[in-house]
């Protein structure tokens, strides 16, 4: 039995026994995860309702988060709570209370009405170095102001947890019902407005979608209608639109591409433009043939470097992935166009023969830089010249 040091009122235990202790924060009660890091400096509203992030706890790096509190429209996720994106976040400092002229509510209460357990006070330092040379553990996260905690029992929780090797999480992620979305991304100083002329009309398969995606889409003149994601291509190619993007979203792409990999083949056979983001990168990539493997500690952050093939440049980007691509495995006629920096990882595919790419990374930005915004421009470029 792990004795708690007084005052302890959270813990994450992780599946092999370590334990860490700290001061618990927003939700009370107990989530069950994979836990990353991110080395974002701001945006811990827009990561803690990417529904990329479904079924993981969320580390973050920096040690300062909460300044800015939280509001009602920076949320990226559609609809829900930590059902569908970060189930836990551990901070190394007790989040602090708000100072910003569009906060709403502070972190820690938006957290509880959330579901989100928290865990502020630790070394979170420790845990990066940890999850950098071991992976990513299986672990439990809980909250309990009482400070009662069975031990051995959250540790047999972790160890016999499946993980998300196998898990295709986009089914409980995606819509439910389709629609459509025209708001523009955010502008000073009238905020999200709405798209008034469309140019183009996209078919948003979603996956768990972001909504700044869909924000990004409607800034380059694209209303979209956005369908679930087991929608058959036949539907989506009915609406005759003049492009289609595959979403981001959670879980083992090889579990999601079982039932979406021969509806994306016979939309790229279809001649329509095709853009995939994430994990639409990575079942575009499964449905030409390609593999999938699962990574150690994932990329997760909003200062990765990546350089475009195409272009020869650098670019910063956010990144928020727990497999990747396998390059040796793209068909021929398949292309890199991307690639990571930090670890030589593929971090984007096209190909040769017809209007159809994607990339591992986020280019809505969602925290993040905008050096990747110019991908929406060149998807609207295929739809032109098809048009």
């Amino acid at each position: 039995m792990t004795d708690l040091l007084p005052g302890v009122t959270g813990v994450l235990v992780l599946a092999d026994g370590t334990v860490f202790q700290g001061i618990g924060v927003g939700a009370v009660g107990e989530a069950l995860g994979e836990v990353c890091f991110n080395t974002a400096m701001t945006g811990y509203q827009e990561i803690l309702t990417d529904p990329s992030y479904m079924a993981q706890i969320v580390a973050f790096t920096f040690p300062h988060v909460g300044n800015v509190g939280t509001n009602v429209e920076d949320l990226e996720q559609m609809g829900g709570g930590s059902e569908t994106a970060a189930r836990g976040a551990i901070f190394r400092e007790v989040p602090t209370e708000p100072a910003n002229w569009r906060s709403d509510s502070d972190l820690a209460a938006w957290m509880t009405r959330r579901g989100v357990v928290g865990l502020a006070g630790i070394d979170t330092r420790s845990l990066t170095k940890r999850i950098r040379e071991k992976g990513m553990p299986h672990a439990v996260i809980a909250h309990s102001p009482e400070g009662r905690f069975d031990i051995p029992a959250l540790i047999a929780r972790a160890r016999d947890w499946s993980g998300l090797v196998g898990l295709d999480l986009a089914k409980d992620a995606t819509t439910r019902q389709t629609f459509e979305w025209d708001e523009r991304r955010w502008e000073w100083p009238q905020g999200y407005e709405a798209l008034q002329e469309p140019k183009y009309e996209v078919v948003v398969v979603d996956y768990g979608i972001k909504r700044n995606i869909l924000r990004s889409l409607a800034s380059i003149g694209a209303r979209a209608t956005v369908v679930s994601a087991d929608t058959p291509a036949e539907d989506i190619l009915a609406r005759n639109p003049d492009g289609v993007l595959l979403s981001n979203g959670p879980g083992d792409p090889a579990a999601t591409a079982v039932y979406s990999a021969p509806q994306i083949r016979k939309l790229v056979e279809s001649g329509k433009p095709v853009f995939g983001i994430c994990l639409g990168h990575q079942m575009l990539a499964l449905a030409l043939g390609a593999k999938t493997v699962k990574m150690d500690q994932g990329h997760h952050g909003a200062n990765h470097p990546v350089k475009d093939l195409t272009t020869g440049k650098v670019e910063i980007v956010s990144m928020n992935h727990g497999f990747t691509v396998d390059r040796d495995s793209l068909p021929a006629n398949g292309a890199e166009t991307h690639v990571s920096l930090f670890d030589g990882t593929n971090a984007g595919i096209a190909l040769k023969d017809r209007p159809v790419f994607s990339v591992q990374h986020h280019p809505e930005a969602s925290p993040g830089p905008m050096d990747s915004l110019y991908l929406f421009e060149r998807f609207a470029g295929l739809m032109d010249k098809v048009r």
